[in-house]
């Protein structure tokens, strides 16, 4: 090994090899940087949706004069409108939220301390639009206990309105789960006292949530002879700037909660912004890759008969090729360890502005960048070993 690289290494340009470094390694970090933004800052814009996953719209009808006079039944979805807007082409799937008919008292404290009480509504979507962690999001009637997702406005409307004007304590999201509350339900008859306790904070739904085995079981029991009646849904689109969607919503007297719509279009430009820029990085990539192979080409081309008189004299067209082989993944391998330094060292710089601008935001951690740039290196390894040795081939087939 030491003799053949020794041999094939004379006629390596180290200016090649740098072009080749240098871009590399710019498409590299435009392609991870690009990435790890979209994922640090996704959640500040539409939940916990998922990398290019879906967006969500709240749907009512309009309030008017007329239906605050009907008793409600004016803002009610019926069948036909729900089958209708679920065959729209922009919509992929929707849910009706199921609200509470019953009342609800709210009793608050921490560690056995009495705080303050309010009376409060409850309501429900399937679980699959729930944008938080669904491990304790369940109700059992024989051991009952109400798990409540509140919303994440609710707590900045707390933290930075209410408490600062009272002088009080700001609560973090886990403060807020050490709570212990106690709900009053209140129908049919019936008053009864359960544990509740806050699991999650949702960025998406703007209500306070429970499961939705528990608003059925809690109807049936406190509001038996009242029926279900849609009045709000949660639409999951692909592409919430689509045209489409407010055209339909105008002709059919529909509204969409404003702050969700823009915060999906808002979403939907930077998917597609951070695509331009992934794309960009990948070309670079692509590019790089090209002026490294043709590198190696002219190089195994400058070396033609010192590669044919290697194998002439007993060496393996494998061992001859390992060189430029080692040498391909080492300057790829550099390339990546480099770009991921250089990524942590801008992320910290950006997530520390964003960490002041938005104080209870998560750290999404590196990990997708992370499995995104070794998914590279080995895909771009593998191309690169099968072309020097298929290179390598040719000359010892003598079709060079």
């Amino acid at each position: 090994m030491s003799l053949v690289w020794k041999l094939l290494r004379r006629h390596i340009s180290p200016l090649q090899l740098g072009g080749f470094f240098a871009a590399n390694l710019l498409g590299m970090l435009i392609l991870l940087l690009g990435l790890q933004f979209y994922v640090d800052v996704r959640p500040l814009l539409g939940g916990q949706d998922g990398i290019l996953g879906s967006d969500y719209l709240i749907v009512s009808k309009h309030v008017s004069a007329a239906s605050a006079l009907d008793g409600g039944e004016g803002q009610v979805f019926t069948p036909q409108e729900l089958d209708d807007l679920r065959g729209q082409p922009f919509c992929k799937s929707l849910g009706a939220f199921t609200a509470s008919r019953y009342a609800v008292k709210c009793r608050m404290g921490i560690d056995g301390v009495a705080g303050f009480s309010t009376d409060m509504f409850f309501e429900s979507v399937p679980d699959r639009y729930v944008d938080t962690h669904l491990g304790q999001w369940s109700f059992d009637p024989q051991h009952p206990r109400v798990p409540i997702v509140l919303p994440r406005s609710y707590l900045a409307i707390y933290n930075f309105g209410f408490a600062q004007s009272q002088s009080l304590p700001r609560i973090s999201e886990g403060v807020a789960g050490m709570i212990d509350m106690t709900v009053t339900l209140s129908g049919n008859g019936l008053t009864e006292d359960y544990p509740a306790r806050v699991v999650g904070f949702s960025s998406r739904l703007n209500t306070i949530l429970v499961p939705q085995d528990f608003i059925h079981w809690s109807n049936a029991r406190y509001a038996p002879d009242t029926a279900d009646k849609p009045t709000r849904l949660v639409v999951e689109v692909g592409n919430p700037a689509d045209d489409a969607i407010p055209a339909y919503m105008s002709r059919h007297g529909y509204e969409l909660a404003e702050d969700k719509q823009e915060s999906g279009r808002t979403t939907y430009f930077l998917k597609v912004a951070t695509g331009v820029v992934m794309g960009v990085g990948l070309l670079i990539c692509a590019l790089s890759l090209y002026i490294l192979m043709l590198s190696i080409y002219l190089l195994v081309q400058k070396n033609t008969e010192k590669l044919r008189n290697l194998m002439l004299i007993g060496y393996s067209p494998s061992s001859v090729a390992r060189p430029y082989q080692y040498l391909t993944l080492a300057v790829n391998l550099a390339v990546l360890l480099i770009a991921l330094l250089l990524l942590t060292l801008l992320r910290r710089a950006y997530m520390e502005r964003l960490w002041l601008m938005f104080p209870t935001m998560r750290d999404a951690g590196m990990g997708l960048a992370l499995a995104a740039g070794a998914a590279l290196l080995l895909v771009v390894g593998a191309l690169n070993v099968m072309a020097v040795r298929r290179r390598v081939m040719a000359i010892w087939k003598h079709r060079v």
